[in-house]
């Protein structure tokens, strides 16, 4: 049996600040268990609920040499599920509030974090054939290994598997300034971790991981471009032999339009038609007019520049004067699209809702009752949305990047195929045309709208489809 260990900074259901915590609580949960033995490892923050601290039992502490001197690693642990938890614990590091705070801060600490993990493997008894590491809070991990254990007869054998969630997102700093890497080679501190004069974490894991992840197979192309790779394409390109793509999935258990307990009506393939009620019970929650015949836009997204909400400023009044549409927004996040938004729907009073903030179960409302979802981001390296939005024959209009390009197959008028509608150019006239076009579908073609529903509903973005494509590379780095 294959033994791999997930080292991250977030996992539901312990910490959450976004998708990364989803990926790595779900993927564990659907790997063969008869052929791999899949643990986690996160930091003990002090900020996770005290009701789980309580059910962590310990397991031992060591007392580390690290450039500050004698460090302290609490190890815990915990089972959920099925899966075993293990907890790094070290309050001068993982206090506060928050998992993530000033990035001053945050290097320094999953440099720590990183180390720790790799001290602590002979205490756990469990030594794993391959450690998964999880976006730039993890991506030391393969340098430690290599630089500090290389000629550890315990550690040798062991294969390192990075995935990037965010190439966005790289744990920069000033190199001299981060306390627990001063004691790396200078190689490899001025070479291999130095980008444009700073340390980058994620830059010096993807050179030493065996093998480099990423969330769809279409960000794995753009990340090795100039326009995607935020400065770190030409690493990407050099490594393009050891990356590769493989779409995130959804629990379809939780998103199941049959059982969900939080959308008011219970809908399937075979009585799609109810979904009506649905749409009529948001309607009346959120104030709009009681119009079946309206296409209802649902966004359930953070309100950030990534998502493309510039361009949905730039149509919401043309969209609203001149179609039969209305708009319900949840979300929360830079200040002008909140008040953009806040502002639609203080004018469009029965046709926009705004709700700034994020409510799960409205989310569900939204994704049960709406007639379209709208995702038009710049960049996207997986996302979510789109696909929990087919789950409930919610069509999505995406643009053509990331993970959108990869799970959305455009609708085809003529062969009737698809499950949604897509525009390839990030630009806000190209969007609204796609808009009418999906305008267009719903209200004239009606028969054919309904296929499209079904497609949606039908098509499989679970988890065990995505499992098969890492099993199949952890057993490839035998």
């Amino acid at each position: 049996m294959k033994k791999i260990l997930f080292a991250a900074s977030e996992a539901n259901p312990f910490i959450k600040t976004g998708g990364l915590a989803d990926v790595v609580g779900a993927l564990p949960k659907y790997l063969d268990s008869g052929k791999f033995d899949v643990r986690i490892i996160l930091p003990k923050y002090l900020c996770i609920s005290e009701e789980a601290r309580q059910k962590m039992s310990h397991v031992t502490e060591i007392y580390a040499d690290m450039p500050r001197g004698k460090e302290y690693i609490g190890i815990d642990r915990m089972k959920v599920e099925g899966v075993t938890y293990y907890f790094i614990d070290n309050e001068h590091y993982f206090a506060g509030d928050n998992p993530y705070n000033e990035i001053f801060e945050d290097v320094n600490k999953f440099a720590f974090y990183s180390r720790a993990v790799l001290v602590s493997l002979p205490k756990l008894k469990f030594r794993p054939d391959i450690i998964h590491c999880h976006d730039w809070q993890a991506a030391l991990i393969p340098v430690f290994l290599k630089e500090f254990y290389g000629e550890d007869t315990y550690y040798q054998k062991v294969k390192t598997v990075l995935t990037i969630h965010n190439q966005k997102f790289q744990g920069r700093w000033r190199i001299d300034d981060i306390e627990n890497c001063r004691d790396l080679p200078a190689d490899c501190r001025y070479r291999a971790m130095e980008a444009y004069h700073e340390t980058n974490f994620l830059k010096a894991g993807i050179l030493y991981a065996d093998r480099v992840t990423t969330v769809s197979e279409t960000y794995a192309q753009e990340i090795q471009t100039p326009a995607g790779g935020e400065g770190l394409d030409g690493v990407l390109r050099e490594a393009a032999g050891k990356l590769s793509g493989i779409v995130n999935g959804i629990d379809n258990q939780e998103y199941d339009s049959m059982t969900d307990p939080l959308i008011p009506v219970s809908f399937g393939v075979k009585n799609i038609a109810a979904k009506k009620k649905n749409k009529k019970a948001l309607q009346r929650e959120m104030g709009l007019r009681q119009d079946e015949s309206a296409m209802l836009i649902g966004i359930v997204s953070r309100l950030t520049e990534q998502k493309g909400f510039e361009l949905v400023n730039c149509i919401m009044e043309e969209m609203l004067n001149t179609m039969n549409v209305q708009v319900v927004i949840l979300g929360e996040g830079e200040e002008r699209y909140q008040n953009s938004f806040r502002y639609f729907s203080s004018k469009y009073t029965d046709r926009v809702c705004a709700t700034i903030g994020y409510s799960e179960e409205r989310a569900h409302k939204i994704y049960g009752a709406a007639d379209v979802f709208l995702m038009p981001s710049q960049f996207e390296p997986c996302g979510l949305s789109q696909l929990i939005s087919m789950r409930y024959g919610t069509v999505p209009i995406v643009r053509e990047t990331g993970g959108l390009k990869d799970t959305v197959e455009a609708y085809n008028e003529i062969w009737q195929t698809g499950t949604g509608f897509s525009f390839a150019n990030y630009d806000a006239g190209e969007m609204l045309m796609i808009i009418r076009y999906a305008y267009d579908v719903f209200v004239n073609h009606p028969k054919e709208w309904r296929m499209m529903m079904k497609r949606c509903m039908k098509a499989d973005h679970s988890w065990q489809c995505s499992a098969s494509k890492y099993e199949k590379m952890y057993l490839d780095l035998s």
